[in-house]
């Protein structure tokens, strides 16, 4: 008999190592915190943001590339002289860079030329390179080209997102919030409200919720200029759009990762709005939040206002995903916004006057 014996031990013992390094960075992280937006009691609705940007990194994103680089180590992707390469507007280089220095290897995120420098510099911080694109359509191709001429490996967060997670429990996102709500006036949520980058977050609280029988409807945001609304409207995941101004949701294609199955419901936000429920949300709660936060914020009110029209009582939950301090020169830049065409008054004056309702 003929035996074909690819293990190489030193090699195995590199990936056991690197999976522990990797889990050890979730047992020294706490639960993100779940703060309550101050809404008139009267109202008899709750409004819940988890704050996802407490992560080591700042972002949501710090849980997905954790569970990619768990994914990538034990499909045997990612080895001891690996080089990662990842498509992405910011967020998840960022974190990926983090995990990429924790387990010694290096990190290539393939970029717009439009990201913020605040979050190249991140990238660059934890000991990342930042190869930047003109035509952001191009980044998949150009991804696959690097990696290909490293011998590396492609993460592709937007294929393996809605896989990489575990979402029947194992704390991801979704567990963590039911958990924590276990306590309030109204602990199964109406609806939890969350944008759609690579689609990986609202697949898995879409289907965590269906797998634990909750009655909870899950809404998803879209900015303008992203071509997830329309898709899941239409029910053609061949739309195409011009792509997002807003950093780490939106996307000109549909990606693999979406799954519009176990969506409830979609809304579609403004970037405009967006932005000035963004600067709306630190008014209220002092929290500095990012673009992707306000439009979450924004759907939450139009949700929290049918519910009254309704006469319905219940909660309300969604994400704070990453801080202000990433946009400096970008929304939290009054010449850049008005440079945008972007009127951000009106928006303004309606969400003040929300909370006298």
């Amino acid at each position: 008999m003929n035996f074909v014996d690819r293990h190489d031990g030193q090699a195995r013992r590199w990936v056991a190592e690197a999976v522990l390094k990797v889990e050890a960075d979730a047992n020294r992280s706490a639960d993100t915190h779940l703060h309550v937006f101050p809404l008139p009691s009267r109202w008899g609705v709750n409004l819940y943001l988890k704050d996802e940007s407490v992560h080591p990194t700042g972002s949501l994103k710090h849980r997905l590339a954790r569970s990619l680089f768990l994914y990538g180590l034990a499909n045997g992707w990612i080895g001891p002289a690996t080089t990662i390469v990842e498509a992405s507007s910011g967020s998840t280089a960022v974190s990926e860079a983090y995990f990429a220095r924790l387990v010694g290897l290096p990190f290539i995120a393939v970029m717009p030329a439009s990201t913020s420098p605040e979050k190249i510099a991140l990238i660059e911080f934890y000991g990342g390179k930042c190869h930047l694109v003109d035509d952001p359509g191009s980044i998949y191709a150009e991804s696959h080209r690097l990696a290909a001429e490293t011998g590396g490996h492609f993460m592709d967060q937007f294929t393996y997102a809605e896989r990489a997670t575990d979402w029947r429990g194992n704390n991801n996102i979704a567990e963590s919030i039911f958990q924590q709500m276990a306590r309030e006036p109204y602990p199964e949520p109406s609806w939890i409200i969350v944008g759609a980058g690579t689609g990986g977050t609202s697949a898995t609280i879409g289907r965590y919720i269906r797998y634990r029988c909750h009655p909870t409807r899950l809404a998803v945001v879209d900015p303008e200029g992203s071509a997830f609304y329309s898709s899941w409207v239409e029910g053609d995941p061949s739309v195409t759009a011009c792509g997002s101004r807003i950093e780490g949701i939106g996307r000109p294609r549909v990606e693999p990762s979406f799954v519009p199955s176990v969506i409830d419901r979609m809304v579609r936000v403004p970037d405009a709005r967006s932005i000035a429920a963004m600067r709306w949300v630190r008014e209220v709660t002092g929290l500095a939040v990012g673009g992707s936060t306000g439009t979450n914020v924004a759907a939450a009110v139009d949700v929290i206002r049918e519910m009254r029209a309704a006469g319905e009582k219940g909660s309300v939950v969604t994400l704070i995903c990453d801080g202000a301090e990433r946009y400096r020169g970008t929304y939290c830049d009054d010449s850049w916004v008005a440079a945008q065409g972007l009127d951000l008054a009106p928006h303004l004056e309606d969400l003040r006057a929300f909370l006298t309702e």
